[in-house]
């Protein structure tokens, strides 16, 4: 079992590394574009407003938000919050960060499937994530005092139970991926068709936006990772008990 540990830790280790560079990537990533302005002078602010009335969405409201890069769509309040350097600036880096929110607006409208499967996902993950461990526990209880024979496999299935509830979070994970990359496409035409963005400015915010998605890639890896080493541990634990 100790190597088993040891050898997840390198895992975690690697995948904190690897979300940690992309994170730099990011801001780095920003950095270098928010000084680089538009030709067509569009501000994050104007960007989103043009888009959404480009798309014929008309309900949807534009907030202002503190801090950097807090930018994000919240479809039960039917707000496109951006955040102070992206609302007002006219860089490269502002209107592509505005455009992939409206890109996540109009996939609600149109109904992509991944974005309703992960809107769908939202609540069942938040609660499976809080129930995992103490079904776990629950399922060792039942383990101990419940066994009505001795091959009784009650308390298992149930800390099993607990293990595909923690492994939503991964499955969250996995869907998200689609669901970002499908909206900063939609991100890359709208500018263009829009006359925001010309081709040649075109390359800076496809930069941006695949440096941005580098953090989901992170996060499917790292929850991937959690996820069978929670799953090791049961299995491990309940057959340890099983042997004695």
């Amino acid at each position: 079992m100790y190597y088993y540990y040891l050898i997840f830790t390198g895992l975690i280790l690697v995948c904190v590394i690897f979300a940690g560079r992309a994170s730099a990537k990011v801001r780095s990533t920003y950095s270098a574009f928010r000084d680089v302005g538009t030709r067509s002078h569009a501000t994050g602010y104007d960007t989103a407003k043009k888009l959404l009335r480009a798309s014929g969405i008309n309900d949807i409201s534009i907030g202002r938000v503190k801090g950097e890069l807090s930018d994000h769509y919240h479809p039960t309040k039917k707000i496109v919050n951006l955040s102070e350097s992206v609302y007002g600036s006219d860089s490269v880096a502002a209107v592509a960060v505005a455009a992939h929110e409206i890109g996540h607006v109009v996939q609600k409208k149109k109904g992509y499937l991944p974005y309703k499967l992960r809107t769908l996902l939202v609540p069942i993950t938040n609660i499976g994530s809080r129930l995992a461990l103490p079904l776990v526990l629950v399922g060792l209880v039942l383990d101990v005092f419940v066994a009505t024979t001795q091959n009784s496999s009650v308390g298992y299935y149930v800390a099993l139970v607990g293990v595909l509830l923690y492994g939503l979070s991964t499955v969250f994970a996995l869907v998200t991926l689609p669901v970002e990359y499908d909206a900063s496409r939609r991100a890359k035409r709208m500018l263009v068709e829009e006359g925001i963005l010309t081709e040649e400015e075109l390359p800076y915010a496809e930069e941006m936006l695949s440096a941005a998605a580098q953090t989901y890639v992170a996060s499917l890896l790292t929850s991937l990772v959690f996820f069978l080493r929670f799953a090791l541990w049961v299995f491990l634990l309940f057959g340890g008990r099983r042997r004695r």
